[in-house]
């Protein structure tokens, strides 16, 4: 399963802006709190958890949520994509993958699922 999402990163600025740290806090863990360098970082995020929503088939809402998708970093700085174990059952994941850059004004992230 594949999912996409492309994020304008001059969106995230304006939310970031607007609603402070209540934004980070609504979407991200404090583990992924601290690593976020700047917007750009934020945006990346950001459409990481919505393609991997998409690559279950349901986005963002009741059957998994921001909190249930946990993007970390390997030593050698690749993003790492994490679900809770609660998605990880449900949706018997059997292993992931994941891409995120951006560049100009726009971050964008794919990822795929290989499911049992």
């Amino acid at each position: 399963m594949i999912g996409v999402d492309l994020v304008k990163i001059s969106r995230i600025s304006k939310l970031k802006e607007r609603f402070g740290d209540d934004f980070l806090k609504r979407f991200l863990s404090d583990d992924e709190i601290k690593n976020v360098k700047n917007d750009a970082s934020i945006a990346g995020l950001w459409a990481a958890k919505e393609a991997a929503s998409k690559a279950l088939g349901v986005g963002i809402g009741a059957e998994c949520g921001f909190k249930d998708i946990l993007i970390s970093k390997t030593n050698k700085n690749a993003p790492m994509l994490k679900f809770s174990s609660k998605i990880m059952q449900d949706f018997s994941i059997k292993s992931t993958s994941i891409s995120i850059t951006h560049d100009g004004d726009f971050a964008i992230a794919v990822v795929a699922l290989q499911t049992f």
